[in-house]
């Protein structure tokens, strides 16, 4: 769903489900000229959190030095100015109901 919500809106998959020991990245695009590390979450509901805010500072670390190991994996994208994102999906995702959410931050934290 996050996916084929960011390709509607134009963005190119690069990879998906990067691993490494520093940790994983859901989702690498190109937005033009930019490089787009996605992290995805889904929250049922909001009764601990809503999804958004699961990415907190030792998750965002993570995927920052994960990102940091791709880039030094695939050096043909190491000059690409490149960014955060953070989709959050909510609610019945399974297309019977209509209370899906999904909430696209851009440029959602940065490399410290």
């Amino acid at each position: 769903m996050a996916l084929a919500h960011l390709t509607t809106q134009g963005l190119e998959l690069l990879g998906r489900n990067y691993r490494c020991r520093q940790g994983e990245i859901d989702l690498i695009m190109r937005d033009g000229a930019s490089l787009v590390f996605v992290e995805v979450r889904y929250r049922a509901g909001n009764s601990h959190g809503g999804a958004l805010q699961s990415v907190d500072f030792r998750k965002q670390s993570k995927i920052v030095h994960a990102a940091l190991h791709y880039l030094q994996r695939h050096t043909e994208h190491a000059r690409m100015a490149a960014r955060f994102d953070v989709i959050g999906l909510s609610g019945d995702l399974s297309g019977k109901g209509k209370s899906a959410r999904i909430d696209w931050i851009r440029d959602a934290f940065h490399a410290n």
